[in-house]
């Protein structure tokens, strides 16, 4: 990461820790009454091929234990309707501020991975995560919904394994190689903005 990519980080972070920050007091309440504890769900991400952190989010989805791998069709009975609403804003990522704060996230890059699939496919994710992880970026912005559609008809986790492997991993990685070779501070700002548009046109 280049030091005016961490200043941008930390600038805006902070910026929108004093901003959002009442924001997510009320949310914090408002899930507490709703949906009760846990109000956070931390998840095992890669920040490197070696290094894992906590990635912090509020709870959208009923705990159970022994859960892994990605979101399908499978895991959709879980999500709480508190939950739904959240995670179509991505409000239920306003915690990961603390992630870029910290350093283990940047605002934009490639979304961070499971630990699983960085150790299927190592070859993939050591060029991939030679970008800091974000919050947003290309893949995010360009395949999200396609992604989301593909894995909400999944009814089975190995359903839903075997499509996310298959398809999402390699389209994902191509586009985070692409951000990757053209990154820079006028680019992240174009990709903030856009997934800050794309949040606003959603209905749900």
């Amino acid at each position: 990461m280049t030091w005016r990519k961490r200043i941008f980080d930390l600038f805006f972070a902070s910026l929108l820790v004093v901003i959002l920050g009442p924001i997510l007091i009320w949310l914090l309440i408002y899930l507490w009454i709703k949906q009760g504890r846990p109000l956070f769900y931390v998840a095992e991400r890669m920040k490197t091929p070696e290094k894992p952190f906590g990635l912090w989010k509020l709870r959208t989805m009923t705990v159970v234990d022994g859960d892994s791998g990605v979101s399908g069709g499978n895991k959709a009975s879980r999500v709480t309707p508190t939950g739904a609403w959240l995670r179509a804003k991505r409000l239920d990522e306003f915690p990961q501020l603390w992630n870029i704060l910290r350093g283990d996230l940047s605002f934009v890059g490639p979304r961070p991975p499971l630990r699983e699939y960085v150790d299927r496919f190592p070859d993939l994710y050591r060029e991939v995560l030679k970008s800091r992880p974000g919050v947003t970026g290309l893949a995010s912005i360009r395949f999200h919904k396609h992604e989301n559609r593909l894995l909400e008809r999944c009814s089975t986790p190995e359903e839903t394994d075997d499509v996310y492997c298959r398809i999402c991993v390699p389209r994902k990685a191509r586009l985070d190689l692409i951000y990757q070779r053209h990154q820079n501070v006028c680019y992240d700002f174009d990709l903030v903005f856009e997934t800050i548009g794309f949040v606003f046109r959603r209905r749900k």
